[in-house]
């Protein structure tokens, strides 16, 4: 049983919201810091493994190569996902969080220790492949929680929206702090980048861990989770009562982020190789893009996040879905221009649509569930995307330029990908302002 308090759901109102800020606070910092991880990993496949890890293969063939190992990461997050949900509807979001940060923290870390192809052979890309699937299997875990941990203080079934998005916040702050990282140490001269300054931000994960581990443990349990406890209301088999009871909320849930996270890898990661290959652009001029998109997400999600309070979060969601749909073909327009300040806004504006769909959607998918099955139901729904979505996009995205040698073709497939997600969002409930209890123990 969780040994968190009891009565946290009976805090009075000034100290409640001196805890919901802490929690706000603790969920964005830790999601940053998580997200971090992953988004290093992400740029520096796009950058120099398939140089390190499969120097005998034909660049384009190595390219695919070092995808398919990133894409091994998004496999292995519906797996954290069962697992660290049934632990965050058994013993609480607190202490399921603090083991994410540890797990994915210290498998970043080892990435940097990992030899090259000309040391090892091919048991380098073995080991990259195993700590990817590890640092899946983390993050998996950790959206679902820092949502959670947010979300669930929230005094106003009017606020939820905007509340639930600043842990997606950590996503464009992590991949600003892992595009900065790498941006910062590629001024190393020469070769020493790619010799081993590429490892320096993987090691500097683990003091990013002690950051986060420190504020987290100062933090109450939800008073949601908490409440469940005293009234012995929290369920044994969560993971299996979840896909028994919101079969449908799950795999709607997954189906409607096709069209957020498909692109958003195909803008953050696919962009390097396609921009250093393809349109000679240098990866400091990419690095630079990247870093002002994350940037302007700062203010776009917590925006968009807060606009679903006030329009509803399937109107919303359902608006960016169409505006990505339409922007994948403007984008190739933009960046096969050749013009450099073109291709630059082409990237910074890249992550819009995507925010106009991430800001609510943490609300969106997690009010689909009760809250003694909330962690397992909406941490699957939202990790399966990165099966279908997430994961296999750059690979995608790397084979149809191959294959048809038109960056268009990626275009439409994020259309298509757009497609499914208003489909599979106009089949959702909308919670917006609702008492979210009242509704589903109804």
């Amino acid at each position: 049983m969780a040994t968190t308090d009891v009565t946290t759901f009976e805090l009075a109102p000034a100290e409640h919201q001196i805890q919901l800020r802490r929690a706000v606070i603790a969920s964005t910092i830790g999601t940053a810091i998580e997200w971090y991880d992953f988004f290093l990993y992400s740029t520096v496949t796009g950058l120099v493994f398939a140089k390190l890890f499969f120097p005998n293969s034909d660049p384009w063939v190595g390219t695919l190569e070092a995808f398919a190992i990133y894409a091994v990461g998004f496999v292995a997050r519906p797996i954290g996902a069962a697992i660290f949900g049934h632990y965050g509807d058994r013993i609480g979001r607190k202490a399921t969080l603090i083991a994410t940060l540890l797990l994915m923290g210290l498998a970043t870390f080892a990435v940097a220790l990992v030899p090259t192809y000309e040391t090892i052979g091919i048991w380098g890309a073995v080991l990259l492949t195993i700590l990817r699937f590890i640092q899946g299997i983390g993050v998996g875990g950790e959206w679902g929680g820092s949502v959670l941990m947010s979300m669930e203080w929230a005094r106003s079934d009017h606020s939820r929206g905007f509340i639930a998005s600043w842990p997606q916040f950590g996503v464009p702050c992590g991949l600003f702090l892992a595009n900065l990282a790498v941006l910062a140490f590629s001024q190393m001269s020469g070769d020493q980048f790619l010799a081993w300054g590429w490892r320096i931000p993987f090691v500097l994960s683990l003091l990013l861990v002690f950051v986060g581990l420190y504020i987290r443990l100062g933090i109450f349990e939800t008073p949601v989770f908490a409440k469940l406890l005293a009234e012995r209301r929290v369920e044994r088999t969560p993971i299996l009562e979840v896909i028994k009871r919101h079969p449908k909320e799950i795999i709607l849930s997954a189906f409607a982020r096709m069209a957020e996270q498909a692109p958003f890898y195909i803008f953050t990661a696919f962009i390097f190789s396609y921009g250093i290959k393809s349109l000679q652009v240098t990866r400091d001029f990419l690095l630079t893009a990247v870093l002002a998109a994350s940037v302007l997400s700062f203010f776009s999600i917590p925006f968009f996040g807060h606009l679903s309070d006030r329009i509803g979060r399937k109107n919303m969601y359902m608006l960016g879905a169409v505006v990505t749909g339409v922007f994948g073909f403007v984008y190739f327009g933009m960046v096969n221009t050749g013009i450099l300040t073109v291709i630059f806004f082409a990237i910074v504006l890249s992550l819009v649509p995507h925010d106009m769909m991430y800001g609510p959607q943490a609300a969106l998918i997690a009010e689909s569930f009760t809250g003694r099955l909330r962690y397992s139901g909406c941490s699957l729904g939202y990790q399966l995307a990165s099966v279908i979505a997430g994961g296999p996009a750059p690979l995608i995205a790397t084979w149809l330029y191959g294959r048809y040698e038109t960056p268009y073709a990626i275009a439409g497939y994020i259309a298509v990908c757009a497609v499914i997600s208003l489909v599979a969002t106009a089949f959702m409930t909308d919670y917006t302002g609702k008492n979210l209890e009242r509704e589903h123990e109804a």
